[in-house]
């Protein structure tokens, strides 16, 4: 089955928890596959489905986060309501956890883009480099966040050496 999604064919689709995110995808022009879904919990209670989409399927973390290449992120809600507080809470601390990167105020400034989020919402994360991190909450563009070094920070978030949970990690991996 064929479908249109944000500007793009797509065909078939990945499903976890009860979420469906096509196996296919765009980011500045460039065609993207999905390398894989992953849960996020916290405390025994279901988040998010996070789908990562790269250029070529890969479960090699560190070849994933230090090449400069389109990917995006896509954090699919399942749980009632995260707040904006909520959201940003776990940005800081999951960059706290990222050594190695100097971003400065670009945490504050992906944090000031969040939302209350409910369940049905996505969060989009999309780089492209020379461009940076846009952030889409909704399908609604809210900024972006400039370095290549920034969205190499973020994808360690989910998937560098201390991820939210092995789990989510390892979904998004393709393991």
């Amino acid at each position: 089955m064929w479908m249109f999604v944000w500007g793009s064919l797509v065909a078939n689709a990945g499903t976890l928890a009860g979420v469906t995110l096509p196996d296919a995808a765009t980011a500045g022009g460039q065609s993207l596959v999905l390398n894989g879904l992953g849960l996020r919990e916290k405390l025994w209670v279901d988040v998010y489905v996070g789908g990562l989409y790269l250029t070529n399927k890969s479960s090699d973390a560190a070849q994933i986060i230090a090449q400069d290449a389109p990917r995006r992120i896509v954090m699919h809600f399942i749980y009632k309501e995260v707040t904006a507080d909520q959201l940003n809470e776990t940005w800081v601390e999951g960059f706290a956890k990222q050594s190695g990167f100097t971003l400065g105020d670009r945490v504050d400034r992906l944090c000031s883009m969040m939302e209350t989020v409910r369940a049905g919402d996505e969060i989009v994360l999309e780089y492209v480099p020379g461009v940076g991190t846009t952030v889409y909450i909704r399908g609604i563009k809210k900024g972006t966040v400039e370095g290549a070094d920034f969205a190499k920070a973020l994808t360690s978030v989910f998937i560098g050496a201390s991820p939210p949970t092995s789990v989510l990690k390892q979904g998004m991996l393709g393991l």
